[in-house]
Formats: C-alpha cells, structure tokens, sequence
C-alpha cells in the first residue's frame, strides 16, 4: 500500500487520488484550501461494486489484521466515528432522559447492537463503547457490569467488519462542587481497569467542559499504554473557566493525548470554528497531535457558550434542527480539508449521517461502506421515478443548493438560550 492510502490500482482510482496530502497539527497545511475530489472519482466509487466496503485483505487462508489507530491517522488514513446512542435510544424508547445513563446495555442489548450495526455498516471505522456517565457516581454498584457489556457488545460488532472498538468515558457529577483530583481520577481509573480487562483498542475521554479535568482523565488513561483521544464539548469561547479552546489543545497535548478535539454541545460548522483554534494552538506551540471532531447533527448556531443544552427544545424537540445528509457531506469535506482525520458525529447523528462522511470521503478511502449499496450518489436512483419533476432532483446541483424549508409558519428560525 503506497502513501498510507488503500490500494486501488486494479480500479484505475490511484493516479486520481494522488497528491491528496496528510497532516498533523502542528505541520504544514498539505489540504488547505485544495479543491474538492474530483466528482467522477466519487462517482467511480458508487459504480464500482468492488469499492464497496473494500479493504487491503490478508494473504488467502490468513486473518484480517487490523490497524491500530494510531496507525491509521500516522499514515493518512480517513478515520470515521460513530454517531449518536443516547439522544438516539431514548427516542427508540430503550433510555431514559435525565441522569443519562446506558443501562441499555443490560437491559436490551439488542437495541445496543442493533445501533452498533448500523453504524458499522454506514462506514464507522470506531465503534465507542456505550459507556457515556457509566462511573460509580453515576451507577452506584451497576456500573462495573454495564461497562463490561458495553465492551462485550462494541467487541462483538466490531469483529464483524475493520472496526477498532474505543472505551470511552466523560467529565464526572463530582468536578462542579468538589474539584477532587484524588477521587475523580479513582473514578475514572477504576472505569479504565474494565476497559483494560475486555482490550479495548483505544481510549476515548470525551465530553469535557472544563479542561482541568479532561487533563486528569487523559493523564489516568496514559497509565496502561493505550493510545488516547481527549475530545471537549466546548465552542470557539473556550471552556467554562474561560481557557481558550487553543489552550485546551495546547494542555490536552503535554498530558499526553494523541488525538484532540471536540465532541457534541454544537453543531457542525461551530465544531470545525473550535478545531480551527485548537489546530492553531498546537500548531504556535510547536505541538503535534491528530484532530478528531465529532458534532451534533444539529444546527444550532444560536448557541451560547453552553451549547444546545441551553436551547429551550433541548432535548426533546431538536428534529427541525437535524441535518440533512448533504449537511453531513459539507461537514466531512471542510473537516478534512481542515486537516482533521478522524471525523464523527455526536447526539442528533444518525446512521444516514456517517453514510454521508464515508461517502464524501470515499474519493480518498478509496472504498464506499456497506450501507451505499442502497444509496445511489447525490440522489441518481431518483432517476428512477415515475415522476419527471422527480427524476430531475437526480443531480448533485439539486441537492447541494436547496435550501429545506421546516414546514412550520410560525416558528422563528433561531432561538434565544435559557442561559
């Protein structure tokens, strides 16, 4: 495999994607300002049924060895996140809004891997355990058995495809009131010992509002050698003490974080403001570590600092905001010409949405996901319908300059926070 990239000689795509450059934070800007992937590369990709799913493939009779992740992003490679399980599941009806908590993960794991499955088959390379506030301050005596099924659960879709499976854990109850570095961090070593116990690929600390803390979780899981990701939930503001989100990177990076940046609170195009910060603080300090952005599949530039909690439909009437797939493919295109690697999504992503990250991308994955043998590029199977207005929405122009309208007269396009 040359330059990192998968091997497509016998499709004729390499010499298309060549000079698609790679970078670190801290290094020169390869794919700043570098036009879009050529439209009959991507187009190439959705004809071709063997791009689909396509992946360098161990000699015959041997295993497939996967590729750690820091592999992966050292060597170029588009890494593609997961999406939503909370907001997700409790619309489904499996948890419940409140504490937050995934006890769906033993009481109706089929709900769990079914989501798994479905993210894997949309072209998630990272199936995170469902592991989001399952420390004891949370879970009291539950939470040791819901992180081992969580891992069992990632573990077991994960094998089914190229996916690595990433423990993840998140800012704990206690920061706000008692700032106790000994206790939160026995929290979070003590949620770490299962994640080492069921050999997770990698470590993810996510959804931090207060760097101080999102330190103390990155400095715990350096502890047994497993590369680590540290991502905030904050926006271009900074944290809630008022550390620039440049600070935030700058700190995450000397704890020892390989891969830094932002997860949930706001949606796409204030994520990639943030990483742009972050990228920029790395990069005046001298640092280097991969950027990794994950964020709401929801519009929501009329967050304050907080994010879309504050926004008086948090959480229950968040659906005129959802991003349609086109959105999602703007996101993924702008996120990687930013130079982030690993891009994903948080609350509000759905399947639909990391099909449409792997599909803007697959010009430089050099393969499409499972899922884009129902989805036909930028709406060509309408070139079916029986209608003529219709099948002439079968174009890419079409669905890149509309403009949806919501279908609601009397709601205003913006809202004010509650905070």
């Amino acid at each position: 495999m040359a330059e990192g990239r998968p091997s497509t000689d016998d499709c004729g795509l390499r010499q298309e994607t060549e000079g698609v450059g790679r970078e670190r934070a801290g290094g020169g800007p390869p794919t700043e300002g570098r036009a879009p992937a050529p439209r009959r590369l991507w187009d190439r990709c959705h004809r071709d049924p063997r791009l689909h799913n396509r992946r360098d493939m161990a000699p015959a009779g041997g295993p497939l060895a996967k590729k750690g992740i820091l592999e992966r992003l050292d060597s170029g490679e588009v890494v593609v996140g997961d999406g939503s399980f909370l907001i997700t599941l409790e619309k489904r009806g499996f948890v419940k809004a409140g504490l937050w908590t995934p006890e769906a993960v033993v009481e109706h794991p089929s709900a769990v891997r079914q989501l798994h499955t479905e993210f894997l088959r949309a072209g998630a390379d990272v199936l995170q355990t469902f592991t989001f506030s399952a420390t004891e301050d949370n879970m009291e005596s539950k939470w040791e058995a819901i992180n081992a099924a969580a891992c069992d659960l990632a573990r077991e879709v994960a094998d089914g495809g190229d996916a690595l499976v990433a423990g993840g854990l998140c800012q704990t109850s206690l920061y706000k009131y008692h700032k106790d570095e000994t206790r939160i961090k026995n929290l979070f070593r003590r949620q770490l010992e299962v994640f080492v116990r069921k050999n997770v690929d990698f470590l993810i600390a996510e959804y931090f509002e207060h760097v101080e803390e999102a330190v103390w979780a990155v400095e715990v899981l350096r502890e047994v050698g497993k590369p680590v990701a540290a991502t905030m939930c904050i926006g271009p503001e900074g944290d809630m003490h008022d550390v620039t989100p440049g600070e935030c990177a700058v700190k995450l990076a000397r704890a020892g974080a390989n891969i830094i940046g932002v997860n949930c609170r706001f949606g796409p195009r204030t994520s990639l403001q943030t990483i742009k910060l972050m990228k920029e603080g790395l990069r005046d300090s001298g640092l280097q570590a991969h950027l990794m952005v994950q964020s709401l599949g929801f519009h929501t530039p009329d967050c304050g600092k907080g994010g879309f909690v504050d926004l008086p439909e948090y959480p229950f009437s968040m659906e005129p905001r959802v991003a349609t797939r086109w959105d999602i493919q703007k996101y993924a295109r702008e996120a990687y010409d930013l130079g982030v690697r690993y891009i994903g999504g948080c609350c509000g992503f759905e399947p639909y949405h990391i099909r449409a990250i792997a599909e803007e991308l697959a010009p430089e994955r050099g393969f499409l996901p499972p899922a884009s043998e129902k989805h036909g590029s930028w709406g060509s199977g309408l070139n079916m319908h029986t209608k003529p207005w219709i099948r002439a929405r079968a174009r890419r122009e079409y669905w890149e300059n509309l403009l949806p309208a919501s279908g609601r007269p009397f709601c205003p396009s913006l809202s004010k926070p509650d905070a």
